[in-house]
């Protein structure tokens, strides 16, 4: 019988194999058992207490037969996208990228260093944008986002998100997705919902890289949006993205933008900042069972801590309003074991 010599030891195929298979079927064992401790725990990167258990009692009892359950199509559950589903800080991953865009195009526009907010943006300045409010920051978004056809603006994002890193964390934006929201994400939809995002976000910027990071795909996308124009180029039909904005989807607007796109009244809204109270006042305050969540920044240390004082994701208004309106808030150093994916 051939012998082998390995890691100094001597092996015997004919002694080996039941020891292989041995450990193979251990490993067939483990692995089931871990499947099944995951069934057990939903949402294991959550800490167990009243955010978790809330989420759990929700989905149990809209699910299961008796006074309370509803239809798989009436589980309509919507997210705000930064902040709620990923970080904001120091600034969003859109306007990250917009602040890249800008750069790469300032060679050809020299009076941007003499002219607000084009200055203050190119100087690293981000307060200072933040200080000439939505006007200041759309007029950087529609300069550096339009010009193009969508699909060319879809190819640049993609080819953007894979070279960027976060200035903090050095990692790819895609890959700054909040594990426990991931976790929730799968589960909601594991029993019968329909996941949305509806945030102030470009709808086009989101819709290129959102249905890899969370697996929603970009129908279930909604945001903002710049007007378009049909063209036909070179032969080809095309999507020109204009100069202009036709929707912007926030505060006030996020009810109206679930009326036209989903025709349905969600029963679970997640936000984290003032700007969606209106998304859970619009799923929450109705005769069905109904969860609204607000994700509370507390976590200097794994990520941001921030609240009423923020220049971006301000939280103070909804904070106050949150206990009468049985809004529950999710305190990210408190319930979560585990913040990012990886």
């Amino acid at each position: 019988m051939a012998r082998y010599r390995e890691y100094g030891a001597v092996f015997s195929p004919a002694r080996s194999w039941p020891r292989v298979a041995l450990w193979s079927l251990l490993l067939f064992v483990l692995g089931i058992a871990a499947r099944i401790a995951q069934a057990d725990d939903p949402l294991p990167s959550w800490r167990d207490g009243e955010a978790k258990a809330a989420i759990i009692h929700f989905v149990e009892r809209v699910t299961t037969p008796g006074a309370d359950y509803l239809m798989p199509a009436e589980r309509v559950a919507v997210f705000d996208n930064d902040g709620t589903l990923c970080p904001e800080m120091p600034v969003s991953t859109q306007f990250a990228f917009t602040l890249d865009r800008l750069r790469a195009m300032a060679p050809a526009h020299p009076l941007w260093r003499d002219t607000e907010p084009f200055k203050s943006a190119l100087a690293g300045d981000i307060e200072a944008v933040a200080a000439g409010g939505d006007k200041a920051i759309l007029q950087l978004m529609t300069v550096t986002h339009s010009g193009m056809s969508t699909d060319d603006f879809d190819a640049m994002v993609r080819d953007w998100l894979t070279r960027a890193r976060h200035p903090r964390f050095g990692r790819p934006y895609t890959r700054l997705v909040y594990q426990p929201m991931l976790e929730l994400l799968i589960y909601l939809r594991s029993n019968g919902f329909s996941t949305y995002i509806v945030a102030s976000g470009g709808t086009d910027f989101m819709r290129s890289w959102v249905e890899q990071a969370y697996g929603i795909p970009p129908e279930q996308v909604i945001g903002s949006s710049s007007k378009l124009l049909y063209e036909i180029r070179n032969g080809e039909p095309v999507l020109m993205r204009q100069r202009a904005v036709d929707f912007i989807n926030d505060g006030d607007s996020k009810p109206i933008a679930i009326h036209k796109v989903i025709g349905r009244r969600p029963i679970l809204a997640f936000g984290n900042s003032d700007r969606d109270i209106a998304m859970l006042e619009w799923a929450t305050m109705q005769s069905r069972p109904t969860l609204g969540l607000l994700l509370h920044h507390t976590d200097a240390e794994r990520e941001y801590a921030y609240d009423r004082k923020a220049f971006r994701g301000r939280l103070e208004q909804a904070l106050a309003t949150a206990p009468a309106r049985h809004w529950v808030i999710v305190d990210m150093r408190r319930d979560w074991a585990k913040v990012f994916r990886d």
